[in-house]
């Protein structure tokens, strides 16, 4: 008789390794306008997830990627900001601080669970389900490059900038 120990098995790491290929999407921005990964072959893309549009680590991250988005541009990288909200808050969110990039809407979080961002939180002893904040950097050839599990904001855009750098 196989002996019982209640141990739960070991969790596997959520995110898309290194290496592997970026799990394809289609999401709307702020604009309506759909995008696909696809859409950004043959270039980086900063595939930044974030949990909410104007919060103060989300307006932090998202301000750093757009003051940073000329190097951006010139290391030939695509920067997509993706959360839970719909399009009409992304419109709001990139108005008022005048985001030049996409943000997309991942309204049915399907590209998060894709990703293995959307994991269970922890804030004041309440256990909720929401968006850990992660940075892939995909290279041209549609596979992850990098990934940045629990973000911690300040400097976040030089680390993304100096991988770009060093492939």
């Amino acid at each position: 008789m196989a002996k019982n120990t209640d141990k739960p098995a070991p969790t596997p790491d959520p995110y898309v390794p290194v290496g592997k290929k970026a799990p394809a999407f289609k999401l709307t921005d702020q604009q309506g306008k759909t995008h696909s990964l696809s859409d950004y072959a043959g270039k980086f893309v900063v595939l930044y997830f974030y949990p909410k549009d104007d919060t103060s680590g989300c307006t932090k991250e998202a301000c750093q990627f757009r003051d940073g988005i000329d190097k951006f541009k010139k290391a030939k990288a695509m920067v997509l900001g993706v959360s839970p909200d719909d399009e009409k808050s992304h419109a709001k969110f990139a108005s008022k601080f005048s985001l030049p990039f996409p943000l997309l809407a991942d309204t049915e979080k399907k590209v998060c669970e894709a990703y293995g961002v959307w994991q269970e939180k922890s804030m004041y002893g309440r256990k909720y389900m929401g968006v850990a904040r992660t940075t892939y950097l995909i290279g041209p050839d549609g596979k992850v490059v990098h990934v940045w599990p629990k973000v911690k904001v300040p400097g976040h855009d030089e680390q993304v900038l100096d991988v770009i750098a060093s492939v």
